[in-house]
């Protein structure tokens, strides 16, 4: 018997009541603010047409506080699966229109199910942050809401990439679930905090604004907790577009490849780029820019721990996590903060089978009585932690300086790097020449005639006999010496051997990482 008119009418009626959310009204005044809607973020971010929903008539099932005669469509939340360039990807966008799209157990039970979606599929996560927080008229069931969502976090972690936006309130416990995700992009104009300044103040008596402890620019460049700022939500949808294309879907695929007939042409303003003075910043990004095809960089926590940089790329067409010194900044040493930044950059790529490319113009790590309380020694081994630990292909450049325990942090030969190359202005060494003259010749430059001339001309047969890269090249601790015209050559054909690299490792749950 065909379906009557009744039910197809009374099924698009229910369609639409849920997809107006909080209303036609409250939707219309987030967009005459110049905001996207939750909906409106996923339409944004699925081709047309493949967007398919999952629990769109769920509601729901709190009778507490008045509760039981109040309709949340959709709990406040929207989930579901769709293609973004052709790949599909997993989502869920909160509603703020609904009941401040504060996190209750369906709506929990809603986002959970689209984490085993996708772990099925084995396709990404993309979840959209607008929420209230817990829904306190729903007790402790809310607070168990959000533990489900944690343990999903973790559950897909190195199984499916997993990107979130801050897009609205992100406060207290919801803060946990992106930063339990691989990457986060925070909208301007956003704030998400454990403690909001009237609890800060309560309890400590220090006084501050919500912009302060939460806003974009404070977590993006003095926490660290995100990755990218965006202008507002169109921005954070072109940047999750270009976070995905580097990204394969799950860790069992190889990342999107896009090779090109190998190019083994000198590039001669590569050798114009290091600067006469060895103690001068070398530019990193116009290395990283000649290195990479042509604006490929996609620089990853670009505001934190400048030190380093980090980032994705490609070399003609084989997707690279860049790892780079910047000398323009701390003179390029590895402090706490940049050593966080490397190894957790490193630990994502090496989870996801995209091949290292190391940059290396250190003079070891940053001293300091804040740095050594602070736990620089504790810091600075996750950098050797992650080298040591990644199985995929790992290529070295070494630019200048290579000093001490930061060389073998910035995964030299010994730490498993498959090829090291080094230009001719590289300095391997356990220290830097002035420092080791000056402890290894104290008493002859001391009873020398003229001090300074004695110290000098030390210093310039020290760095010739024990800095050289030649020295290095000779005791097989690097693959070759090359000019600086001839890296992105010699990457790029180090990268196509070494592409299908297997590495088997000792079978064990996990490494125990210094944290």
């Amino acid at each position: 018997m065909p379906i009557t008119k009744t039910l197809l009418e009374d099924l698009e009626k229910r369609r639409q009541a849920a997809s107006n959310g909080g209303g036609v009204e409250k939707l219309a005044a987030r967009r005459s603010k110049g905001l996207m809607t939750a909906r409106d973020r996923l339409e944004a971010l699925f081709q047309p047409g493949t967007f398919q929903e999952r629990g769109l008539h769920a509601q729901h099932d709190c009778h507490n506080f008045g509760l039981e005669s109040k309709s949340y469509p959709g709990d406040g939340v929207i989930v579901g699966s769709g293609m973004v360039d052709g790949r599909f990807i997993a989502s869920f966008s909160q509603d703020f229109t609904v009941g401040g799209g504060a996190l209750g157990h369906i709506h929990s039970n809603k986002i959970c199910d689209v984490m085993d979606y996708a772990l099925k599929a084995g396709c990404p996560v993309v979840g959209f942050n607008d929420s209230g927080g817990a829904r306190i008229q729903e007790g402790g069931d809310s607070l168990s809401a959000y533990g489900h969502v944690f343990f999903h976090n973790v559950l897909l972690s190195g199984v499916v990439p997993q990107i979130a936006v801050v897009a609205g309130p992100c406060a207290g416990g919801a803060a946990y679930s992106p930063a339990l995700m691989d990457f986060i992009i925070m909208v301007k104009g956003t704030n998400m905090f454990i403690c909001g300044p009237e609890v800060i103040r309560a309890v400590t008596g220090q006084k501050c604004t919500l912009d302060e402890i939460g806003g974009a620019h404070t977590q993006a460049s003095v926490s660290g907790n995100v990755h990218f700022v965006a202008n507002d939500d169109a921005h954070a949808v072109a940047i999750i577009r270009q976070l995905l294309s580097y990204m394969p879907a799950n860790n069992l695929e190889d990342p999107p490849h896009q090779m090109k007939e190998l190019d083994m042409a000198a590039d001669p303003e590569m050798n114009q780029i290091v600067p006469e003075d060895s103690k001068a910043p070398l530019d990193i990004d116009k290395v990283i820019s000649r290195l990479t095809d042509a604006n490929s960089f996609l620089e990853v926590h670009a505001q934190f721990a400048r030190n380093i940089v980090v980032g994705f790329a490609r070399i003609q067409g084989i997707v690279v996590g860049i790892i780079a010194n910047n000398s323009g900044v701390k003179a390029g040493t590895l402090d706490i903060d940049s050593s966080d930044k490397g190894a957790r950059f490193i630990r994502f790529c090496n989870a996801f089978n995209i091949p290292l490319v190391t940059l290396v113009d250190v003079p070891g790590f940053m001293p300091g009585i804040q740095q050594e309380r602070g736990g620089i020694i504790r810091h600075g081994a996750k950098m050797l932690f992650a080298y040591a630990s990644a199985t995929v292909p790992k290529i070295t450049v070494i630019l200048r300086k290579a000093y001490g325990g930061a060389y073998l942090a910035m995964c030299s030969s010994d730490m498993g790097a498959d090829s090291v190359f080094a230009w001719p202005t590289a300095e391997i060494a356990v220290m830097g020449a002035e420092g080791a003259v000056r402890i290894l010749y104290k008493r002859e430059i001391a009873a020398a005639k003229d001090p300074k001339a004695e110290e000098k001309k030390l210093i310039a047969e020290y760095r010739e006999r024990f800095c050289s890269p030649y020295e290095a090249a000779k005791k097989a601790m690097i693959t070759d010496v090359i000019a600086p015209s001839e890296t992105r050559a010699a990457v790029s054909l180090a990268l196509r051997s070494i592409l299908s690299k297997r590495d088997v490792r000792p079978p064990k749950k996990h490494g125990t990482i210094p944290l």
